[in-house]
This record gives C-alpha cells, sequence and structure tokens, in this order.
C-alpha cells in the first residue's frame, strides 16, 4: 500500500513506478487495478496521466465480488478484471517477484509464507508482507510518525483482489501449494501471452525480429538497432517464433543466474561457446530445452562479432537488464536468488 500522507521523501523507485500507474485511491492509500500492473510490466511509463479515482465502500465491495475464487484462476484473471480490482503496493512488490521466479523457486516462495509449516497458507500469514513493509517504513520515519503508522495500520486493511482470490469473501480459506504455484504459473504466462499477443496480431508467430525486439527494449543497450540489423541480415528467410518458444526462452531466462554460472566457467577460459554448447548449457543448468530454431535466433541476435559464438560479455549482460522488465532505469546490481531476498531487496531499493 502506498499512503498519500507520506509524501515522496521516503518514497523508492519502487514506490514511485507504483504511484506513476495506479489509478485509484482509497481511505488515503493508492491501489493500482489488475490492467494498471499489466501496464507496469509492458510499458515504460503509463498511456497517460492517471487522475486517482476515489473509490468508497460500496464501490469496492461491488468490485470485489468479480474477484474469483483461486480453484477458479487463469491465466486471463488480469485481462479479464481490468479495472474491476485492487492492488496494494505489498502486493505490487510480490507479484513482480513473481515473475521472475524459477519454477523451481515457487516452492520456497510458499514455505516463505507458510510460517506454521503446515502446507498450508492462511489469510494471517500472507499478510506478514503488510507487516515487513511497515517495520521497514518504520525505520524511514520519526518516533511519532511511526506510532502513527502502527495506529492506521492496527485498524482493519481493507480486503483487495488477491486477498479475495486467495482467501475467499470472508478470509477464511487457506491457501495449498497446488494452488499457489497455479497462481504464480498463470501469472507468468499472462503477463508472457500479453506481449507475445501485442506483436503476433493474430497470427502464430512473432518475427524473429520482434522477438529481439521484445528482449531489448527494456535494457540500457543504447545501439538497439544495430542488434536488430544482425538479425535482418542473419535470417532473412522469416520463419517465426512460436509462443511456446517465447515462453520456453523466458522461464529459461528465470533461471538465468545458473545458466550464468555455467557460462562464467567458459567465460573464466576467455571461451566463446557455439550453438550446440549453448544449447547444452542451458538445459543442464536450467532444465530447459531450447529448439534448435530459437537458439539460432538468439545467437544472430547476439553475435555482434558474426563468428556465430557468444559471448559471457555478450549475452548475460544484456540479458540481466531483460529479466527485470517493468523496472527500467532502477540500476539494480543484485539478483534475486531466493523469495526471502526478492522481497527485503524490493523493500530496500532506494
Amino acid at each position: 500500500m502506498y499512503d498519500l500522507e507520506d509524501g515522496d521523501v521516503y518514497m523508492s523507485a519502487h514506490e514511485n513506478r507504483f504511484r506513476m500507474f495506479s489509478s485509484v485511491q482509497y481511505e488515503g492509500q493508492l491501489y493500482m487495478t489488475p490492467l494498471n500492473f499489466i501496464e507496469s510490466v509492458t510499458m515504460s511509463e503509463p498511456k497517460s496521466r492517471k487522475i486517482w479515482k476515489i473509490l468508497t465502500k460500496q464501490e469496492l465491495e461491488k468490485i470485489l465480488a468479480d474477484t474469483p475464487t483461486v480453484c477458479k484462476g487463469s491465466s486471463n484473471m488480469f485481462r479479464n478484471l481490468r479495472e474491476r480490482g485492487i492492488i496494494g503496493y505489498t502486493e505490487y512488490l510480490f507479484l513482480l517477484c513473481i515473475l521472475t521466479k524459477p519454477h523451481a523457486g515457487f516452492k520456497i516462495a510458499f514455505n516463505m509464507f507458510d510460517a506454521d509449516g503446515n502446507e498450508m497458507v492462511d489469510k494471517r500469514e500472507f499478510m506478514v508482507l503488510e507487516e515487513i513493509f511497515h517495520k521497514k517504513k518504520d525505520k524511514n520515519v520519526g518516533r511519532e510518525d511511526a506510532q502513527m503508522s502502527d495506529r492506521k495500520h492496527d485498524e482493519n486493511i481493507p480486503d483487495t483482489t488477491l486477498l479475495v482470490h486467495f482467501f475467499g469473501k470472508k478470509g477464511k480459506a487457506e491457501l495449498n501449494f497446488d494452488d499457489f504455484y497455479r497462481f504464480m504459473d498463470n501469472l507468468q504466462t499472462e503477463m508472457l501471452e500479453i506481449e507475445f499477443l501485442s506483436y503476433s496480431k493474430g497470427l502464430p508467430t512473432i518475427s524473429e525480429e520482434d522477438f529481439a525486439l521484445i528482449l531489448l527494449r527494456f535494457t540500457d543497450v543504447d545501439n538497439i538497432s544495430g542488434y536488430l540489423e544482425n538479425v535482418r541480415q542473419s535470417i532473412p528467410d522469416e520463419k517465426g517464433v512460436t509462443f511456446e518458444e517465447f515462453r520456453s526462452f523466458f522461464q529459461f531466462m528465470n533461471n538465468l543466474e545458473d545458466f550464468a554460472i555455467a557460462m562464467q566457467m567458459y567465460n573464466f577460459a576467455n571461451r566463446s561457446i557455439g550453438q550446440d554448447e549453448f544449447a547444452r548449457a542451458v538445459y543442464v543448468a536450467t532444465g530447459h530445452k531450447l529448439t534448435s530454431h530459437l537458439v539460432n535466433v538468439v545467437f544472430k541476435i547476439f553475435d555482434e562479432d558474426h563468428d556465430d559464438k557468444l559471448s559471457y560479455k555478450e549475452f548475460i549482460g544484456v540479458m540481466k537488464d531483460r529479466l527485470h522488465r517493468g523496472r527500467r532505469s532502477l540500476k539494480m546490481d543484485e539478483k534475486f536468488t531466493s523469495f526471502k531476498s526478492c522481497m527485503k531487496k524490493q523493500l530496500s531499493v532506494k
């Protein structure tokens, strides 16, 4: 949640982005809608300046009434809800973490919430997210302001779309790992589908050039046109990239840290690697198999030397920027290695 009364003095880069894309306000707090969240991930800035709509209690109850139960979740949920939902600031951080989480890390994320170890997460356990944020914020304000924050926090916190989705309208339901896993997988899939469909225009594939553009547009690469020219010259006969190939590549990217270790071994030996070695390194480090066509496309994008080899610098550096899409120019050097460190770093970036 972002408190309008706190002002901008202590606002982090993440809070600033949340504020930029938020469009609704309830009881002095800013919230995103599901559509706002989609835009914050897929766009560098909002389409237009947001005018915060102030919700009444009745309006919020009506909005949340449309929230599907967790068993009815899908990879279209955010698109289906659009403006009919609210997402608090700490939930925004949680969702960002999910987007860069490898599937193998979903269990770790679940266990972080499952405080009593009973393989179920209840609403109170999930709300620890809110408590962590308030403890962090209290360190940045004076004693009197902290006491005011405590009093506010002790009051009933309004339900949000995620709380109702996970724990029901009465807040009594519990979340098991299978439902939690499905939600995380659906969210990753939905954001990828949105990006893919924005370029495919109803076709089953996107062009190799569009694939390159998607990879590079949320990075600090200065000469994107140079990379795109590599693709045009190296792949004159367009075959296209399917959604399954597109998705498999981004699942691999969420395992980038493990892959980087394998790549670093070549870097230490001052060696570049070929396509077969690259594909093997991806599979060994992440368990994901990329098609030979997709591997070839990646090489054509990043092979600046035109030697059909890929260097650590040419690939890993650029991909680490792209992994944290939706947070362009935040200059985060550390990458998330666990759900705990993910949340800690999200809350501490200033």
